[in-house]
């Protein structure tokens, strides 16, 4: 299991390797929300997203002869970024299995980073049995983009730098919103948080129709998605919470927060408007929560994640005209 100590681990081997990114604010943000809000900007990590953190921590963590063999990963993107750069990075090889419906810039993307891609329906097809197939077949170390306590543990590094930097603006005690899939980015920071910031709470933040973390803590038990399509958030669509971390958001982690599509594309166009950052949907619904959904807040300063920003031009600028 994921613990402090592998986030402690993690953290010293992304040292010189990951970004400190920044924990932005703006009052025009602030009025909107009705409180002090801050904006964690991991779509300024290194291959636009948080996930690079998880990929590094868990590729420098192989035994060196496991990892010479190479990697293999399953992501509609940013994770499939992530571990693609930290195995180019190590000299070892890697396979991504990425949904066909992905943007077109992260799959490209992730090709330049000279990862192999493989395209599967995510509607009709086991992305994790393909993931095992060729995992056996060629010797490749399987890498989960969420329930695998060494990518949760590089995660979690996030949750140490916010801790360090709410300190830094004198903030004691905030919600901390965070996008959320399979749960990786939101267990790791809860139990960064925990033992670093205990006047912290994590509130995963999700779209409507895929609030899977939602209903899984509402109900006290894990329950699917009843679809794999038909959101712009695609880089938080899962099947369902992971099955290590949704016990650690269980013990740490508040109510779920869901957001609509629409709303997502307004936070982004906000964000760049007044950060002057590029914020892809799935990365925005933390901070659509943080300015469109007080009601669900308690504390006087919240924290918003903005997980990546890996978006395809069209949606972008489909924002900007409509928001801007």
């Amino acid at each position: 299991m994921a613990s402090i100590e592998m986030i402690v681990a993690a953290r010293a081997r992304l040292r010189g390797h990951a970004r400190r990114t920044p924990l932005l604010s703006s009052p025009f943000l602030d009025e909107i929300a009705g409180r002090r809000v801050f904006v964690k900007a991991e779509c300024l990590q290194h291959t636009g997203s948080f996930k690079f953190r998880g990929g590094w921590s868990a590729v420098s963590g192989l035994d060196p002869a496991v990892r010479e063999k190479g990697v293999i990963a399953f992501s509609s993107g940013n994770h499939a970024q992530g571990v693609a750069l930290a195995a180019k990075l190590h000299g070892v090889p890697s396979v991504i299995i990425m949904p066909s419906d992905a943007p077109v810039l992260k799959i490209d993307n992730t090709r330049a980073l000279g990862a192999e891609v493989v395209l599967y329906d995510r509607a009709k097809e086991d992305r994790d049995a393909i993931g095992a197939r060729l995992s056996a077949e060629r010797g490749l170390t399987l890498i989960r983009p969420f329930d695998e306590p060494l990518v949760i543990a590089g995660q979690g590094t996030t949750g140490l730098e916010i801790a360090e930097q709410a300190e830094e603006e004198g903030v004691k005690s905030a919600e901390v919103l965070v996008p959320c899939g399979g749960g990786g980015l939101s267990s790791g920071i809860a139990l960064a948080l925990e033992a670093s910031a205990p006047g912290f709470t994590v509130r995963p933040c999700e779209p409507k129709d895929f609030d899977d973390t939602t209903r899984s803590l509402a109900v006290g038990r894990i329950v699917r998605n009843a679809a794999m399509t038909g959101s712009i958030c695609d880089a938080i669509v899962t099947p369902e919470p992971g099955k290590i971390t949704f016990p650690i958001l269980q013990r740490l982690a508040g109510a779920g927060i869901v957001v609509t599509d629409e709303e997502a594309l307004r936070a982004m166009a906000l964000a760049f408007k007044r950060l002057k950052i590029v914020v892809e949907p799935g990365g925005a619904v933390a901070l659509a929560a943080a300015l469109f959904h007080g009601d669900a807040l308690e504390s006087d300063s919240v924290i918003a994640v903005t997980s990546g920003g890996n978006v395809d031009s069209d949606i972008f600028t489909g924002a900007l005209e409509k928001y801007g």
